[in-house]
């Protein structure tokens, strides 16, 4: 009989405990919710009347649901007003009401994670600002150098390309006496180098026109096509080996010397043949 006593108590006790924990977390909760809301946006009530908390405590679902007699509930709110009076700050105000409020510390804890991203730029302007304007400014510079850098090696690759395929029609006009024009329309050539992204830009194109101006082996020239004035670019130069094609003569040399002398001319033929050809105009 004695052991079944002491072991309601303990249920007893230990049921009591539970609730008055549950008491404290709740008025944690509201009271540090509303303090973190006025340390964010300066909005909300920071010290909070103790009778209002215990009124809004004895309507809440919490003490409802538990189903608590009076002589209970009064003894664990007796119990959770000594645990707060320990956890939370409190004053009496000059009606001698006892008042009280989360302290900012714990109210750090229920901040939500936007005001806290905004409270540490806020408080880390003068380093923030400087840091993002120099990153800013670096991955500016580092894009336009890059960019500056790519058109430059482009504009001298289509230049390049413009020079061999000046001189491989220049070079098939003169061996069909005549029958393929010598000269190049420029637009068209233009339109054909330049792939649909680059032609929205126009000084890709004045760029590798500069370097073709200045190239002396480059005819320049108004010309008459269907009825319509165009610029026609030909090449004068005779006999002149363009890059391309000193290459093409350095790989077929190669060639014999790593395949031997027993190497055919049909064997070569179909290797240069495999290359790819200049488009003619």
């Amino acid at each position: 009989m004695l052991n079944l006593t002491l072991n309601i108590r303990y249920v007893f006790l230990i049921c009591n405990l539970h609730i008055m924990n549950l008491q404290l977390k709740w008025i944690e909760i509201h009271l540090c919710e509303a303090q973190a809301q006025f340390l964010c946006d300066g909005l909300g009530a920071v010290w909070v009347r103790e009778d209002d908390i215990w009124k809004e405590l004895d309507g809440h679902d919490l003490v409802k649901n538990v189903g608590l007699d009076d002589g209970t509930f009064l003894y664990t709110k007796q119990r959770a007003m000594d645990a707060v009076s320990r956890l939370l700050e409190t004053r009496t105000d000059p009606h001698g009401i006892k008042e009280l409020k989360c302290p900012d510390l714990l109210a750090e804890h229920y901040k939500p994670v936007a005001c806290r991203i905004r409270q540490w730029f806020s408080e880390h302007a003068l380093i923030v600002f400087p840091v993002s304007t120099l990153l800013i400014g670096c991955t500016v510079l580092f894009w336009k150098v890059r960019q500056r850098r790519y058109i430059s090696s482009r504009v001298e690759e289509l230049y390049h390309q413009v020079c061999e395929i000046l001189e491989d029609n220049a070079l098939l006009s003169k061996r069909e006496n005549g029958e393929c024009e010598p000269w190049v329309v420029a637009s068209r050539l233009r339109d054909h180098l330049l792939l649909p992204r680059e032609r929205k830009n126009p000084g890709l194109w004045k760029k590798v026109e500069e370097l073709v101006q200045e190239d002396s082996r480059v005819d320049r020239y108004p010309k008459l096509v269907k009825g319509e004035s165009k610029v026609v670019w030909e090449w004068q130069v005779e006999g002149f080996l363009s890059s391309s094609k000193v290459r093409k003569k350095v790989e077929a040399n190669r060639l014999k010397s790593t395949e031997g002398s027993g190497i055919n001319s049909d064997q070569l033929h179909r290797t240069l043949k495999a290359e790819p050809k200049a488009l003619i105009f």
